[in-house]
């Protein structure tokens, strides 16, 4: 415990801060670049009890998408299967583990159905703003400053370490060198809450071919699958994190 101590309170003596937003901008303008990606990843979430003990819950899932308004994205985790589909019209999500769907008129992009749900819902679907077409404005609409920490390796690829500071948040990326500055992993940690809870997100399998099959944006309920509202307590089991296991849990 002394050396983690004694690690973590070393100064980050090459951090360089002159060069952070240029190679988040050039991230930013190469995924905006990309008429279709798919990708997989894996993600963890933390949770702050009451009595403050830190527990983790991991997903996986895969992402697909067509600018400018198709998206597709699965995550499976322990207590959670749930599909997103939008065609560009109409957005379903269907939970396997509670054999029901929801469904929602929501012409336009991908930007905008992101917006929709995080204004109805409160939802802060992080990971997405990677995605948006101006993904560099939203990422740096609330950074107080940021840093190049250096670079690390992520799944055996190279990459460029930033870390950035905000009022509420603080987050970390990592961006793959070279010609094609993909980010590979992305840490969140929220400050306003007790115990500094973190979100991470580790990207793989990252792919720019065109999706040549229009139908894997398109939603068919699977058989015996229920339609239920947004206010059903069915939407319970669409959330990654087990209902009743943590009371009072914040995330």
């Amino acid at each position: 415990m002394a050396a983690s101590i004694a690690i973590a309170a070393t100064p980050i003596g090459h951090a360089r801060a002159d060069d952070s937003t240029t190679l988040l901008k050039a991230m930013a303008d190469y995924t905006a670049a990309q008429k279709s990606i798919t990708a997989t990843y894996d993600s963890d979430i933390e949770i702050i009890t009451p009595e403050l003990q830190k527990i983790q819950f991991s997903s996986s899932g895969q992402l697909k998408m067509t600018r400018p308004d198709k998206l597709r994205v699965r995550r499976t985790g322990g207590y959670t299967d749930v599909d997103l589909v939008y065609d560009g019209k109409t957005v379903s999500l269907y939970g396997n583990n509670a054999k029901a769907y929801v469904q929602a008129d929501a012409p336009g992009t991908v930007e905008q159905l992101v917006e929709a749900i995080q204004a109805k819902t409160g939802a802060a679907m992080p990971g997405t703003d990677l995605l948006l077409s101006n993904s560099f404005d939203v990422l740096t609409s609330d950074v107080i400053e940021g840093h190049h920490i250096g670079q690390g390796v992520i799944d055996g690829v190279e990459c460029e370490h930033l870390a950035f500071r905000g009022h509420d948040t603080d987050w970390q990326i990592w961006i793959q060198t070279g010609p094609q500055p993909i980010p590979r992993k992305y840490v969140i940690t929220s400050k306003t809450v007790a115990g500094a809870p973190q979100y991470t997100l580790r990207i793989k399998d990252w792919k720019t071919d065109a999706i040549a099959a229009a139908d894997i944006f398109s939603f068919k309920p699977p058989e015996g699958a229920t339609k239920v509202g947004l206010d059903s307590d069915v939407m319970i089991e669409f959330d990654e994190v087990p209902a009743g296991t943590i009371a009072g849990a914040k995330k």
